[in-house]
């Protein structure tokens, strides 16, 4: 995916106007970025297919970036991911052994499809990072087994 004058986003620089920011600042990081990302795919687990536009637009609205470039890109990467779900869900059922897609626990799916999506369709992020940070959320956000769990599934792409 590319960004302002044909940037990979993944490589920009604080010196390209994004900013490096952490909490408490009036911009997103990389990693504030991906983590936004996964709480939107996270919360289009609980609607109906119908309600997931209205739902990311509200979740755009009530979004604390006010840089319009990377609040762009956190909306066209969620609808990206939503769009090609069926084929994402797919590498994920081949891979993950003795687990469905219906199956697994809506945190760690919502992370396992952000880093799949970017290993299968973002050819700017590596695959390591593209892990790392899937397994760094699952920390932040999930149960005690599921970094592990999320590494396995991922590990199984490359």
């Amino acid at each position: 995916m590319e960004c302002r004058a044909g940037t990979p986003f993944y490589h920009m620089q604080a010196s390209s106007g994004w900013g490096i920011s952490a909490h408490g600042k009036d911009s997103m990081n990389r990693r504030e970025i991906r983590e936004q990302i996964f709480k939107m795919l996270f919360q289009t687990e609980f609607y109906e297919k119908e309600e997931i536009e209205e739902q990311m637009q509200i979740s755009m609205e009530e979004l604390s970036e006010k840089n319009e470039e990377k609040r762009a890109y956190i909306e066209k990467k969620v609808q990206e991911i939503y769009a090609h779900r069926d084929e994402i869900d797919a590498v994920i059922n081949e891979k993950a052994t003795g687990w469905k897609t219906n199956r697994m626990a809506k945190v760690d799916l919502a992370l396992i499809r952000l880093a799949v999506y970017e290993i299968k369709y973002e050819a700017d992020i590596p695959t390591g990072v593209a892990i790392n940070e899937a397994v760094e959320l699952a920390k932040a956000y999930s149960s005690d087994g599921a970094p592990s769990f999320v590494n396995g599934v991922l590990a199984k792409l490359v």
